[in-house]
């Protein structure tokens, strides 16, 4: 076995052989993913928010804010797939996650891309795509590793839903073999506060240590990269599995919001978020990294604690997590990039998460491939305010919910009544002569309040039309 020593040098041939082809002059990219924070939580979206995020205000005010930027899917996993592969979530069957890889061999992601131009790549956090399960003190195929990461640390999935374990690469940290009992909050619904699922944990962890956990893992592969990579761009994917429930602040953080326990824990996300800020501020690598942070989909957020608590955590959009409405899937979305992308500047171009995979080829000036991202539209001309020229632009959106939905310029439709998610009524059947679906017009109605389904029956057909095709290409990149 080779020595540290060895170790590092054979590292820092590798790693200078990759500066040869020009990676030394890549930018570093950071992608931050927060778990179910809403629109109207950080203060750069919304200036009457009870949270206070000042380290994701710092990056807004450093960068561009996109306020029409829309997660894939309206809940955790269809969206990190679509986020990682270009693809949406709607072309798979996601539901697979439990037992089975969601994303397929060989298929590229963002990670691979970028490996494939001389990065490192790391993930860190919830993974919740899946693995090859056969028992978790046996390897763990079809992971991060296995999907163009060089390195994890992480979660199989969220923090309420067992087994509970850490993941290093493709092996259990330790295998999950102690009972935990599930818990609830008095005060908030069944799914809110410090709730999590019965099942098995790992012996020594407790839930409250995850999320701190997460972020020292985070800020060492920053720190070791520095000295370890002999200047290979990093790519870090940082996950993370708040504010998603179980809402466990810590002490320094009980008290301080004026959103709850909700807001507590939203606060120390923001907390961590800045602890990675810093890291990239101490080893110098800020000027030349691409920060990206947002948010996996909607918060579970009721009318009721908006009324309770005066806080709006969807930032007056409707619905919340899982919701067709917009507040299920329409996120947060900031872009640092220094030099690059000018410092307080906003955009209304509509993003998607499947974009990231065609912005960073354009990023690295490498061609994505013909099968490689067929829902992804590189926004790389606005983050540098030029002209698009020639390239297409993203007009349209596919959204995964529990009901059809597509976005085509300002009008939306919803192909059935309700929520389509978590707000209630999920589904609604239509009585004699009322509309079969919703159609909304979100320049006039951002808050999706008058159904025009029945006004604009032109405007119903042509959406309806698209939906089918698109679905029926596999691809909206041209």
């Amino acid at each position: 076995m080779k020595s540290k020593p060895a170790a590092f040098a054979s590292l820092a041939l590798l790693f200078g052989a990759f500066t040869s082809f020009g990676a030394v002059a890549k930018p570093n990219i950071v992608v931050i993913l927060a778990d179910d924070m809403g629109y109207g939580d950080p203060g750069c979206f919304n200036p009457k928010s009870k949270i206070a995020t000042p380290n994701i205000d710092r990056l807004a005010r450093d960068g561009m804010r996109f306020t029409d930027a829309h997660a894939p899917g309206a809940l955790c996993h269809p969206s990190r797939y679509g986020l990682l592969t270009g693809q949406y979530p709607s072309r798979t069957d996601t539901n697979v996650w439990p037992g089975r890889p969601v994303i397929k061999d060989g298929q590229m992601t963002i990670a691979s891309l970028l490996r494939g131009q001389g990065y490192r790549t790391a993930m860190v956090g919830k993974w919740h795509l899946g693995f090859q399960e056969g028992g978790y003190d046996k390897p763990l195929p079809g992971g991060p590793i296995d999907r163009g990461f060089h390195s994890f640390y992480g979660f199989r999935a969220s923090t309420d839903i067992p087994p509970y374990f850490f993941v290093r690469g493709n092996r259990a940290v330790a295998p999950p073999t102690k009972p935990i009992a599930a818990n609830n909050t008095t005060g908030w619904s069944p799914i809110q506060g410090a709730f999590w699922r019965e099942g098995l944990i790992a012996p020594d962890l407790e839930l409250k240590d995850v999320l701190p956990r997460l972020t020292d893992e985070a800020v060492a592969v920053i720190q070791n990269h520095t000295r370890e990579a002999a200047g290979a761009p990093l790519m870090l994917y940082f996950a993370l599995t708040g504010p998603h429930t179980p809402w466990l602040p810590a002490d320094e953080f009980v008290g301080r919001s004026k959103a709850g326990m909700y807001g507590d824990f939203a606060m120390m996300v923001d907390a961590m978020i800045g602890r990675v800020l810093k890291t990239l501020d101490d080893t110098k690598l800020s000027a030349n990294t691409l920060v990206i942070f947002t948010s996996d989909n909607g918060p579970v957020w009721y009318p009721e604690d908006v009324k309770r608590l005066g806080h709006d955590a969807t930032g007056g959009l409707r619905g919340m997590k899982a919701d067709a409405w917009e507040g299920g899937h329409r996120m947060p979305f900031i872009v640092r990039w220094p030099g690059k992308v000018n410092a307080g500047t906003s955009s209304r171009q509509l993003v998607c998460f499947t974009d990231l995979m065609a912005t960073f080829a354009d990023v690295v000036d490498t061609p994505l491939p013909n099968d490689a991202g067929p829902d992804s539209y590189s926004f790389l001309p606005v983050l540098l305010g030029r002209p698009a020229g020639n390239r297409a632009m993203r007009d349209s959106l596919i959204v995964k919910t529990g009901l059809p939905m597509i976005r085509s310029g300002p009008w939306k439709l919803i192909a059935g009544l309700g929520s389509g998610g978590f707000s209630k009524p999920a589904r609604v059947t239509p009585g004699p002569g009322e509309p079969e679906g919703q159609l909304y017009n979100l320049d006039d109605d951002i808050g999706e309040t008058k159904n025009l389904y029945a006004d604009k029956p032109e405007i119903v057909a042509r959406l309806k039309q698209q939906l089918a095709a698109l679905e029926h290409a596999g691809r909206s990149r041209p």
